[in-house]
């Protein structure tokens, strides 16, 4: 009987070929990629975006994101059901590389600065709710797919965000009104506005992080307010020294009646620090209703002769 027999070398050949086909399916996996935010070229504007913010991938794919902008934006997927806690508390936890996520724990990132890049991997399919723990308005979805054709490549993608990221930075809806009907006082700046759109995959939006009408002009002895109409990011004022830590006021102020933060200034070597200026909290059904909070801040200016002071805008981390 005769057995057929392979030389030396076309055994090494036939081996070598099954080493491809078993290697090839992982090399197939594509590795996606995304960004995270925008911004004018004054910083003044801030896209608060995943780009896009919806996306079509395999199982066992992954997505690369770059982080775009010196705002802070965790990406952070939270287990479905599970409680949104601060961003300094993440998950609990963060990853601080490349991760994993597959709905059963969640995974977010820490607080990154600009050019840096976080890499996760999908390894089961479903439809995955992205979201930035700093930021509510500031979600997407990733939809990991079984084997078959996508709606989308990467160069669709590249094309959806640049779209995406133009319509929001050249959005001037309010942006450049000096003061709102609603103001009572004479002497008040708005301390910034913002914009937020929705779509089929979530919510974006644009913070406007400037003092819009940044030169008031008063008389001794008379007062100015800051107001923030930005229900996403909370700035700061700061007249003279700016603080290490922008999140808490300066210990120099009181509170009014009505719960504005107010402070003195009589010198132009005064310091005077306002802490975060959030717009009042929006309620939403089934949780708690939510405190008034801090929503203005006012100095009263003593000196009788004409000063000239900058005021700077301190943002989250900025």
């Amino acid at each position: 009987m005769n057995v057929p027999r392979c030389g030396w070398r076309r055994c090494v050949l036939n081996v070598g070929l099954l080493l491809l086909a078993l290697s090839l399916p992982q090399a197939l996996l594509a590795q996606w990629k995304a960004s995270v935010g925008a911004q004018s070229k004054d910083l003044g504007r801030q896209a608060l975006a995943f780009l896009p913010n919806e996306i079509w991938i395999h199982e066992g794919e992954s997505i690369t994101w770059t982080f775009e902008m010196a705002e802070i934006h965790p990406v952070s997927f939270l287990q479905a059901g599970q409680m949104r806690l601060p961003f300094q508390v993440g998950c609990p936890g963060v990853m601080v590389n490349n991760a994993s996520f597959d709905g059963s724990s969640c995974v977010t990132t820490p607080p990154p600065v600009t050019g840096q890049t976080f890499t996760m991997q999908f390894p089961m399919r479903g439809n995955y709710k992205l979201g930035c723990l700093v930021h509510e308005n500031m979600t997407g979805v990733v939809h990991v797919l079984e084997p078959a054709a996508l709606p989308l490549n990467q160069s669709d993608y590249d094309e959806l965000a640049a779209k995406e990221k133009t319509k929001l930075l050249a959005d001037a809806d309010n942006d450049q009104k000096e003061t709102s009907a609603h103001h009572h006082f004479a002497n008040a700046v708005k301390a910034g506005t913002s914009a937020v759109v929705a779509t089929a995959s979530g919510k974006d939006s644009l913070s406007v992080m400037r003092f819009l009408n940044d030169t008031v002009v008063i008389h001794a002895g008379e007062t100015a307010e800051w107001t923030n109409e930005d229900p996403i990011t909370p700035p700061t004022i700061t007249f003279g020294t700016e603080p290490a830590n922008p999140m808490p006021p300066s210990a120099n102020g009181t509170i009014d009646a009505d719960g504005a933060r107010h402070a003195t200034i009589t010198s132009v070597f005064d310091s005077v620090h306002s802490g975060f200026i959030v717009a009042a909290l929006q309620e939403r059904i089934g949780l708690s209703q939510a405190p008034v909070g801090v929503t203005r801040f006012r100095i009263t200016f003593t000196k009788v002769e004409r000063i000239h002071i900058f005021v700077r805008c301190t943002m989250i981390w900025g």
